[in-house]
């Protein structure tokens, strides 16, 4: 049983710094920080006013399970220093459990590294107007949730809350980040990407895109950072429930942007208030990613 949500959190002794879609950013002096994931749940980029019980815990482990298990790819933003070293109330190292976790301070690259497997979502839309995907034309004739030919990078601008990442080219993020780092970046996520797809799939979980987030340290290491392959920054799709020609069934998110799309709301702020029984089944189907990901293979 989870205990309360937790929407927000004010700690005493610490300064935030940011307060993101879902999680809330304290400095550590200068070289650290201790990022807290909430039970806030955004969609279509707006910060709905109902927590989803134990959803930030599950987010948090998730991260943690895949960053224990990527860094033989690229290097991650975790310091391995517990929570007391920072925190040393009681009662707010208890609200922080299983949610919270000290991090590098590391300059973040200004794009979200998307990687898709599957023609979803807003790339099925820019499929359907143009056949290409940013800068990259797809073969034609392909249907909703189709598996592409190959996995594709497809980079896509930071927004701030309430406004909509923008996908662009790879010439773009070359113009932003350096043709070398560009290409270390989309090799990287890429990489990441298949490594994790082959895994969850034989727990029966399909990873269908993905977004990851990168930062450098002090030396220019390109380093893995913020949340990694969890169901707020990725499709989760059942394996035995896939089928190319419709919107499969999920195990994130979606399940509340379907719901959303049923009203009559703009997807603008202010969100709308969630039904007790779509706040309860977003809960469980949070857990049941972590379970099938963590379970011993089938």
């Amino acid at each position: 049983m989870d205990a309360a949500p937790v929407y927000r959190t004010s700690l005493r002794a610490l300064e935030k710094i940011h307060e993101g879609k879902v999680r809330d950013i304290y400095a550590l002096g200068t070289d650290a920080l201790l990022i807290v994931t909430s039970d806030r749940l955004s969609a279509f980029d707006v910060v709905l006013p109902d927590p989803i019980p134990g959803k930030g815990r599950v987010l948090n482990r998730i991260s943690q399970f895949w960053f224990e298990r990527t860094g033989h790819i690229v290097p991650n933003h975790l310091t391995g220093r517990p929570i007391e070293t920072a925190v040393t109330d009681a009662a707010e190292r208890a609200l922080l459990a299983d949610r919270a976790v000290i991090v590098k301070r590391l300059r973040a690259l200004p794009i979200e590294a998307v990687v898709r497997g599957y023609l979803i979502g807003s790339g099925w839309k820019d499929y359907c107007s143009s056949g290409r995907i940013c800068d990259l034309t797809l073969p034609e004739g392909l249907v909703l949730a189709q598996a592409l030919p190959e996995p594709i990078f497809t980079p896509a601008t930071k927004a701030a809350i309430g406004q909509h990442d923008q996908n662009i080219s790879f010439a773009e993020t070359e113009r932003l980040l350096g043709p070398a780092l560009a290409a270390q970046v989309r090799a990287t996520a890429l990489a990441l990407y298949a490594y994790a797809a082959a895994y969850a799939l034989r727990r029966g979980i399909i990873i269908a895109d993905t977004k990851f987030e990168f930062g450098l340290d002090e030396r220019g290491t390109l380093t893995l950072m913020d949340e990694v392959l969890t169901p707020d920054s990725s499709r989760f799709w059942p394996a035995d429930a896939y089928r190319s020609g419709t919107s499969p069934p999920s195990f994130d998110k979606q399940f509340v942007r379907d719901y959303l799309e049923t009203l009559a709301w703009d997807k603008r702020a202010p969100g709308p208030k969630l039904p007790a029984e779509i706040i309860a089944r977003t809960s469980e189907k949070y857990h049941e990613a972590l379970r099938r990901l963590s379970e011993p293979a089938a």
